[in-house]
C-alpha cells in the first residue's frame, strides 16, 4: 500500500487590492514605490490598508524582506499638507517621544515611508469594565504627555489663540445645530452662544501655554511592537499648536470614543496635575492658584473639554454631512453628555445648558454650582 500522498500547502490569502478615486494618482504611486522596494527592502505584494483617520488622509502597510513592515501615508497634497506633520515629527522625536521615524517623502505627490510603530492602539488594548487596571497604560500616556510639554518653545508652533478656538467653536452651530439638527437659530440663541462662546474662550486662554497634540486620546497612541520599547507611540500629530496646558488632558481623559466614571478621571487627572508642577509646567499659573489647588486645576481642565466637545460635536457632523463618513457621528451623544454635564456644574454655563436641552428634548439640573460638585 502506498503511502498517503502530501496534501497541498494552501495558498496564502490574497492581499486585496488597494482602491485609487484616480488612476493617475496610482500610476504616480505605482513608480514612486518601485523606486523605493529595493533601498527599503519593501516587498509590493503585500500592500494593504492599515487604517484611515477623520481627514482625507490614509496609511498603507507594506511588509519588508528582512522582516517587520513599514508604513506608507497617502495624503494628497490638494487636500492635505504634510509638512506640519514632518516638522512636529522632527520636534517630538528631539523631545524624546516614539513616533514615527520619516524615511522617505515625496513632497510633490504627498506619499511618505515611515517606519511602523505597531499594529495595537491604546484604545484597543484598554479594559473598559475595569478602569484601574488601565492605570499603568495612562501613566505611560501622562509621562508621554509631560515629555512632550516640557519641550514647548514659544514661536515654534502656530498659536492656539482666541482667533482659532472661536473658528472652532464655530462649528457646533454651523454644523451640529442648523445643519445636522435642521435649527434655525434665533437672535436670541445666536447671541446665546456667542455669549458664551467669549467666556469659554477667555476662560480657556488664562491657561499657560504650552505644545498642544491636539488630539491626544488612545486612538493616537500606540502599544510599541518591540519588547525593549517602554514608551507609547504617538501618531496624528500634525495639527499641533502652541496652547493652553489643559488641553491635552482633556482630550486624554475625556475622550471621544471612549467615557470614563470621574472617579478614574480625577485619579488620572491628578497624577498629570502632579508631574507637571513637578516639571514646573505650572509655575506660570501662579495667580490662578493652579499650582497649588487641584481643585481650580480639574475645573480649568473641564471649561477646555467643553470647548473640545463642542467642536468635535460639530467636526463629526460635518464628517458625515459633508464627506460622507457616518459613523462618527454615531459618537455624538458621548458628546453632548460630557457638554450638558460641565454646563451643569457651573452657574455660569446655565444659558448654554438651557439651549442644549432645548435643542436635545433633555432635562435641564435644577440647579448650579460654581465650581465641582
Amino acid at each position: 500500500m502506498s503511502a498517503p500522498s502530501t496534501p497541498p500547502l494552501a495558498a496564502p490569502p490574497a492581499t486585496p487590492a488597494i482602491p485609487w478615486e484616480d488612476p493617475a494618482r496610482e500610476t504616480a504611486f505605482q513608480r514612486w514605490l518601485q523606486g523605493l522596494a529595493a533601498a527599503h527592502g519593501l516587498q509590493a505584494a503585500s500592500l494593504r490598508l492599515a487604517s484611515a483617520d477623520a481627514s482625507f488622509r490614509r496609511y498603507l502597510r507594506i511588509d519588508r524582506a528582512a522582516g517587520g513592515s513599514a508604513i506608507i501615508m497617502d495624503a494628497p497634497p490638494e487636500r492635505e499638507d504634510s509638512a506640519p506633520f514632518v516638522k512636529v515629527a522632527r520636534l517630538m522625536a528631539d523631545a524624546g517621544l516614539h513616533v514615527p521615524q520619516i524615511l522617505a517623502w515625496e513632497e510633490a505627490q504627498g506619499f511618505m515611508l515611515l517606519d511602523d510603530l505597531g499594529t495595537q492602539t491604546l484604545i484597543e488594548v484598554i479594559d473598559r469594565e475595569q478602569p484601574q487596571a488601565n492605570l499603568p497604560l495612562y501613566q505611560r500616556a501622562v509621562q508621554a504627555l509631560v515629555t512632550w510639554q516640557q519641550a514647548s518653545r514659544p514661536g515654534v508652533l502656530p498659536p492656539y489663540d482666541a482667533a482659532l478656538l472661536a473658528r472652532e467653536l464655530a462649528l457646533f452651530p454651523d454644523w451640529y445645530l442648523e445643519k445636522h439638527k435642521g435649527l434655525t437659530l434665533s437672535a436670541q440663541q445666536r447671541e446665546t452662544l456667542d455669549s458664551q462662546f467669549r467666556l469659554i474662550v477667555e476662560r480657556n486662554l488664562a491657561a499657560p501655554t504650552v505644545y498642544v497634540h491636539r488630539d491626544f486620546m488612545p486612538r493616537n497612541l500606540m502599544i510599541p511592537g518591540r519588547a525593549d520599547e517602554p514608551r507609547l507611540g504617538v501618531l496624528d500629530f500634525q495639527d499641533a499648536v502652541q496652547g493652553p496646558i489643559t488641553y491635552d488632558i482633556a482630550s486624554l481623559m475625556r475622550d471621544a470614543f471612549l467615557s470614563w466614571d470621574e472617579d478614574f478621571v480625577l485619579d488620572v487627572t491628578v497624577r498629570y496635575w502632579q508631574q507637571a508642577r513637578k516639571a514646573g509646567l505650572l509655575g506660570a499659573a501662579s495667580a490662578s492658584g493652579w499650582g497649588e489647588d487641584f481643585g481650580e486645576f480639574y475645573r480649568a481642565v473641564e471649561w477646555m473639554g467643553l470647548q473640545r466637545h463642542l467642536k468635535v460635536a460639530g467636526i463629526f457632523a460635518r464628517l458625515t454631512l459633508r464627506d460622507g463618513k457616518p459613523r462618527y457621528l454615531a459618537d455624538a451623544p458621548r458628546f453632548i453628555g460630557y457638554i450638558r454635564a460641565t454646563a451643569s456644574r457651573y452657574r455660569e454655563l446655565a444659558p448654554l445648558l438651557r439651549l442644549v436641552d432645548e435643542v436635545e428634548g433633555t432635562q435641564a439640573a435644577t440647579g448650579y454650582a460654581f465650581g465641582r460638585v
